[in-house]
């Protein structure tokens, strides 16, 4: 197991790095210029113009600023934003990264609570009403895109009743709206895994076999077929936790939300190139780190799987 984790660990810090140069390239390609946005409508000199660009070392090669960027990097420094003169990217960081963890394990927490029992009551009760009714619910969870969703809600709830603010953070109350956003399309995808997860193991000879020793059925199902059924419903919860800073970008958006994903869709857009590096990397990490602790939790899971 531990040779299996170390080996996977190396694999992902060689993802995390070619990740890191093809978003260094691509940023390097994109129209513009940071120094053009920094000077705005200011009425400044070539000399000055000059001097600012070799300041920030962007009249080097992209390979130089690279090299650069990766050594600082590896000494815990990542710089400092184009655009907030003066403002370390890692202190940008520490505001913005608490906002999206939140909101996203508050929407992941919700949609597990309320997906997992439904999709296993739905797989219990195959064909009923109930059953029915929860499938419809998780295709549509999943064919209407968030962003729809969130406008659709601030509509609803913020203009036409005006229970809950349409943007912020400042209360409680701002949370729910992009809460139950980020919640509808994780319960969709959670609830029909979950069903179709659970219908595969009752249909199982050892589920028979157990029914014909006069186990109840309750019994059974607690006993042997969910855990059995965790299998696929841990993967994607791995996933998505994996993903839990990158997947909240058009949501941020849609509710003006502080987060991880409206720095990188501000910082694209003006082309802080270290920001948008710094966020790349932590979100790389994630996703390798997140991949990682889900094949290690199939062990648990299911007792059959070991890696040697």
């Amino acid at each position: 197991m531990l040779r299996y984790a170390v080996v996977r660990l190396l694999q992902g810090i060689v993802v995390i790095f070619l990740v890191s140069i093809a978003t260094f390239v691509i940023m390097q390609l994109a129209p513009g210029n940071p120094v053009d946005i920094m000077i705005g409508e200011a009425q400044v000199t070539q000399e000055q113009i000059d001097a600012i660009t070799r300041k920030w070392g962007l009249d080097r090669p992209w390979y130089e600023q690279y090299g650069t960027w990766l050594l600082n990097v590896v000494q815990g420094d990542f710089g400092q934003s184009v655009i907030r003169t003066g403002v370390p990217v890692r202190e940008m960081l520490l505001e913005a990264a608490p906002m999206t963890v939140r909101l996203n394990l508050l929407a992941l927490a919700v949609a597990a609570m309320v997906a997992v029992p439904a999709g296993i009551l739905a797989s219990v009760k195959r064909n009923s009403l109930f059953d029915y009714a929860s499938m419809l619910g998780a295709t549509l969870g999943v064919a209407l895109p968030n962003y729809w969703v969130g406008l659709m809600l601030i509509i609803l709830f913020s203009l036409q009743l005006g229970w809950l603010p349409p943007f912020g953070s400042e209360s409680w109350r701002g949370y729910i709206l992009p809460v139950m956003v980020l919640a509808v399309g994780e319960m969709a995808v959670l609830a029909r895994l979950t069903r179709g997860a659970m219908m595969e193991v009752l249909g199982q000879d050892y589920i028979t076999t157990a029914r014909a020793k006069g186990l109840r059925y309750g019994v059974v199902i607690r006993r042997h077929a969910v855990r059995n059924a965790l299998l696929p419903v841990v993967t994607i919860l791995g996933y998505r936790l994996a993903f839990v800073l990158s997947g909240t970008i058009v949501v941020e958006t849609v509710f003006a939300w502080p987060g991880i994903g409206r720095l990188f869709i501000d910082s694209v857009y003006r082309l802080d190139y270290q920001v948008v590096q710094a966020i790349v990397l932590l979100l790389s990490t994630i996703v390798v780190l997140g991949n990682l602790l889900t094949d290690l939790a199939y062990a648990y899971v299911d007792p059959r799987i070991r890696y040697d």
